[in-house]
């Protein structure tokens, strides 16, 4: 891809969305894009990490594994979104396993590179914004994990989700992503039969309406009703 391209492509991340052309033209030279197939694993956890991560265009989940097994989503990252800063800055290994979730493209940012980049100040602003966004999404997801109730941490999540994620259609909210009722039972620690009870169970009362590809409609105060 020549350089022009990669600063085109780069316009639409959120990190660089305050730079001129020259700028985003001066980074394009200096950074990789790869692409990553569905379910191609791009951090592996325990590594330590010497490159973030853009995604220009594609989704990826980082997971963890129980004990016995079972997978647990701790974050999802889609078109526009970082990840693997962390470690980037700290120096310490991967917390998670970071898989893509379906075919796609994305900017490696080196250590180095990194740290020259934030020495501008917009730049820098923004990260800095982003990662305290990232922080609240933790306390968030947190206070969703510490209900008991099965219907409370799935009506949780679906309010976090639609926060970041929701556009209004005809007065009700659109999750603009894809979720599957296991994904859904791995974001929020619970297992697939109990999510499909309790959406089954929306679907027919009409709190929920599951479209075909697989996004889901929410009624206009649906997720707003759970006292929090």
């Amino acid at each position: 891809m020549k350089n022009q391209e990669k600063a085109e492509s780069l316009r639409g991340v959120e990190l660089f969305s305050s730079l001129e052309d020259e700028e985003l033209y001066e980074i394009a030279k200096r950074v990789v894009i790869r692409a990553f197939r569905k379910n191609e694993t791009i951090l592996f956890e325990s590594d330590t990490n010497e490159y973030m991560y853009i995604i220009l265009d594609g989704e990826v989940k980082a997971v963890q594994t129980t004990e016995d097994g079972k997978e647990i989503i701790l974050a999802m990252h889609h078109t526009g979104e970082l990840f693997g800063e962390i470690s980037l800055i700290d120096g310490k290994t991967i917390p998670a396993r970071v898989v893509a979730v379906r075919d796609s493209r994305t900017v490696i940012i080196s250590k180095r590179e990194f740290f020259s980049l934030i020495e501008n100040r917009r730049i820098r602003d923004r990260f800095l914004q982003i990662l305290c966004s990232r922080l609240r999404h933790s306390w968030e997801v947190i206070q969703m994990l510490n209900f008991n109730n099965a219907s409370q941490r799935v009506r949780m999540l679906l309010l976090l989700l639609s926060q970041k994620y929701g556009k209004m259609t005809d007065g009700e909210v659109e999750l603009n992503l894809k979720l599957t009722h296991q994904s859904i039972a791995e974001m929020t620690g619970l297992t697939r039969e109990t999510v499909t009870r309790v959406i089954d169970k929306w679907q027919r009362e009409g709190h929920v309406t599951i479209l075909k590809d697989k996004r889901i409609r929410l009624k206009s105060g649906f997720c707003t009703e759970l006292s929090i």
